[in-house]
């Protein structure tokens, strides 16, 4: 499912992203009821997507946790599209803005360190892969992250119409292998077989229908044949086992195409000199 961010009135979407408009007051009543914020709102949506998937988001199921009426929510945010730009920017606000372990004039650590940050907050928040990337939602958390991608890149040295399109690279990248961590980790739970299982059943009746699978396909059956994949770093480490085979590929995938894309930055470099 992909959702698009964006969808709501403009000027009151903006105005709740970043709080330019007075909060309603707060409505007095029989009984202690918790007071209701658009930032109470907001955590309780997310708490809400983090735990059962952005399928289970309604204003209904919302204000369930929160002790309330969807009606009761509409007071402070107008709608499911308002409420998804809001917790989409909010999460953001967890990404680091500045890498001061990092020596500035160490590009390639920041990135690095960068990166990895990154997935690991997509992964948190597999939710947030659903929001496509088509209509940014141009809230506070969301810019702070671009600023920081923008100032790590401009260490490198390389001209703003470069600068532009690594940003546009380096997103969808980190994005991609996050998608591959979160599926690895969602799949046995969505389809109710094992990867081992799955694996075991498919290979064999593969082996068994295309007899000739080497010869029609020779590069792929090469490439596997050359020899054993590297092991991820830290397997078989105490608590490698909890990670799958699939996540265990995709994040050693995600560390050597960023290697190779950092090479390529290392490179657009040295052609300048």
């Amino acid at each position: 499912m992909v959702v698009f961010a964006g969808q709501g009135d403009p000027r009151r979407s903006l105005s709740l992203l970043w709080r330019a408009e007075t909060p309603p007051p707060t409505r007095g009543g029989p009984g202690p009821k918790p007071r209701l914020s658009v930032d109470a709102i907001v955590a309780a949506a997310v708490a809400l997507a983090d735990e059962e998937g952005m399928g289970a988001l309604s204003m209904r199921a919302v204000g369930d946790r929160l002790g309330r009426t969807a009606m009761a929510l509409y007071t402070y945010v107008p709608g499911k599209s308002e409420l998804l730009d809001l917790m989409y920017d909010a999460v953001h606000a967890e990404l680091p803005t500045a890498y001061p372990e990092s020596d500035p004039a160490d590009w390639r650590a920041a990135l690095t360190a960068w990166a990895g940050e990154v997935l690991e907050f997509h992964v948190r928040h597999p939710w947030v892969l659903q929001v496509s990337q088509a209509r940014p939602v141009l809230g506070p958390h969301e810019y702070a992250g671009l600023d920081t991608l923008v100032t790590l890149l401009r260490a490198t040295g390389l001209e703003a119409r470069v600068l532009r399109r690594l940003v546009g690279t380096l997103f969808p990248f980190v994005r991609g292998s996050a998608q591959a961590v979160a599926d690895a980790r969602l799949a046995a739970a969505a389809t109710g077989s094992s990867d081992e299982e799955w694996w075991a059943a498919r290979s064999a009746a593969l082996l068994e229908l295309v007899p000739d699978f080497a010869e029609r396909f020779p590069a792929v059956s090469g490439l596997e044949a050359e020899g054993p994949v590297e092991p991820y770093p830290g397997e078989g480490a105490e608590g490698a086992e909890a990670v799958t085979y699939p996540e265990r590929e995709a994040r050693e995938t995600f560390r050597v195409g960023l290697g190779v894309l950092l090479d390529g930055i290392e490179a657009a470099r040295a052609d300048r000199t």
